[in-house]
């Protein structure tokens, strides 16, 4: 961590330049005196309040980035490994992330962002006292890093955690295993301090006008800790059952509830924040839709996907580039690892709607109801206490994604018939490949438990859209849906073309800034550091 914990003192990013300045950081151990006498408004908060909710909205918008951190952070990589999206620019002449040559300028970011802007902030706030005078405000923090750090560990594995920030130098990795078991107890406390605070504090909304998810609403917040739990319980299922039952049971009886409708979900907007994936699909051209994407939405006639994607462009004039008028109105994908032309090449193949999943102020969902509905789905099926019914659970993950995009169901539930299509490039045959994905649609009760988990992650798949993130996570993790592999691998053999990416390999300055706690944490991954080696809780193993 030492080149990160340099840079923002050396550096200064935009957020944490502006946090240091906001909170007043010297002033916090110099007021202390006549602190309530002189730094008390008249909203009811104080101005330490004030000062520690500035840094909020930079942690908060951190998750995703502006469209240069995000395009690094997730959508060359997660978001395309998942199948939701492809590029339609050659980047480094197709060496690149999507055709398994990983570039280390580009995955560092990763850790720059988590580690500079994320942890940075949250351990400054941490240190002049929060978590005592603000435990309400501490609470918000623990779930924030959760969230962020959960991303970077599902990208790498092991991760340094525990004594992040603790020094300058050298800075020991945790076991994914120990995050994971940190994450835990964070939601522990995260979960305690908002619920002591919304019982001794009715109605009390001091967080508001810092909080870009919920608008200062506690009980959401709460439901969202409990949602992260059940998420992260199921994440680590087959490499430790006893415990991923233990967490999830818990999130599932907890008082506070789970995320239920679409008015729980998860989002960053507002703050002057704007939804990263419209510049990168239309100002940079630089995403387009993924060929699985294509696959199971044509072939399984989803209304959602007009909500997802635009039409191919056949319009000659257009700058963009086009495809021939034969395929006008069809929604046609890009395949991972295509040799892209240069543009305007693959420019007119579908994007993202910029209208609606794109536009610049959608929120940046990072979990949703319709998650998990599907979650409770896979918990009942495994027989896990205060799950539900499987099926009803299934339905009502469908019907609340369906309400989400403002698309009737109509009769989805009941296709049993439907399956996803085949792909066909209108530029290049190579990269053609008949259907991966053979589920159909509806829940069927005499299916094997194997069966329905095929059609729950498939259908929590689409549902997740555009959170490219946790729907890798959740590939690796189940083999669903499936999807089409790597057309041209250049991984110098590091990657399996057919089991596909696994995780991102440690940035360079990790090795030579921290190098022996990289090389401890790599002697526990289980294989070398690159792309073909899987993360703790990636079992090779089947699903029940």
């Amino acid at each position: 961590m030492k080149t990160h914990y340099k840079s923002i003192i050396n550096k200064g990013s935009k957020f944490c330049m502006a946090a240091l300045l906001s909170l007043g950081l010297l002033e916090f151990t110099s007021c202390t005196k006549n602190f309530q006498k002189y730094n008390t408004d008249n909203t009811g908060l104080t101005s330490k309040q004030v000062q520690v909710g500035l840094v909020f909205p930079g942690i908060q918008t951190a998750l995703f980035g502006e469209e240069g951190n995000y395009q690094l952070d997730q959508n060359l990589n997660a978001d395309c490994y998942s199948g939701y999206m492809m590029s339609p620019d050659p980047f480094r002449g197709n060496i690149n992330n999507l055709t398994y040559s990983l570039v280390d300028g580009w995955n560092q970011q990763i850790f720059i962002d988590g580690y500079t802007t994320s942890l940075f902030a949250i351990n400054q706030i941490q240190k002049f006292g929060t978590p005592a005078s603000q435990p309400d405000f501490w609470g918000i923090a623990l779930i924030l890093k959760v969230e962020t750090f959960d991303r970077i560990t599902d990208k790498y594995g092991p991760i340094a955690y525990s004594k992040a920030g603790s020094s300058l130098s050298a800075t020991p990795y945790d076991s994914q295993q120990s995050v994971y078991n940190q994450f835990f107890l964070q939601l522990d406390t995260a979960v305690s301090n908002l619920t002591n605070y919304v019982k001794a504090n009715p109605g009390s909304t001091p967080f508001a006008s810092y909080d870009l998810v919920y608008g200062g609403d506690y009980t959401k917040w709460i439901k969202l800790a409990n949602s992260l739990r059940l998420r992260l319980a199921m994440h680590i299922v087959k490499i430790d059952p006893t415990t991923a039952q233990t967490q999830a049971e818990k999130a599932l009886a907890a008082t506070g509830g789970l995320l239920a409708v679409n008015t729980d979900n998860a989002g960053i907007s507002g703050g002057g924040y704007h939804n990263p994936l419209n510049v990168i699909s239309t100002s940079w051209t630089d995403i387009s839709v993924g060929s699985d994407l294509q696959s199971i939405l044509v072939g399984y006639n989803d209304p959602r996907l007009s909500q997802y994607a635009s039409p191919v462009i056949t319009d000659a004039t257009n700058p963009r580039g086009h495809l021939p008028t034969q395929y006008a109105g069809q929604y046609i994908g890009i395949r991972i690892g295509s040799l892209i032309t240069a543009k305007p090449g693959y420019g007119g193949y579908s994007i993202l709607n910029t209208t609606t999943v794109a536009q610049s102020s959608s929120p940046m969902m990072f979990m949703t109801a319709a998650e998990v509905w599907f979650l409770k789905s896979e918990a009942a099926l495994r027989g896990w206490a205060g799950a539900g019914d499987a099926a009803t659970d299934y339905n009502t993950g469908i019907q609340t994604s369906m309400a989400q995009w403002n698309v009737s169901t109509g009769g989805y539930l009941t296709d049993n018939t439907s399956v996803p299509t085949a792909y066909v490039d209108p530029s290049n045959a190579a990269n053609n490949s008949p259907a991966l994905e053979t589920a159909t649609i509806a829940w069927n009760p005499t299916a094997t438990n194997e069966q329905n988990l095929e059609r729950i992650i498939t259908q929590k798949w689409i549902a997740m859209f555009p959170e490219g993130q946790e729907a890798w996570t959740e590939y690796r993790r189940t083999g669903y849906p499936k999807l089409f592999p790597v057309v041209n691998n250049n991984s110098n053999g590091t990657i399996d073309t057919q089991i596909q990416i696994r995780r991102l390999a440690y940035p360079a300055n990790e090795y030579s800034l921290n190098g022996p706690a990289v090389q401890q944490a790599v002697s526990t991954l289980g294989g070398p550091d690159n792309g073909g080696t899987r993360v703790w809780w990636d079992v090779n193993k089947a699903n029940f």
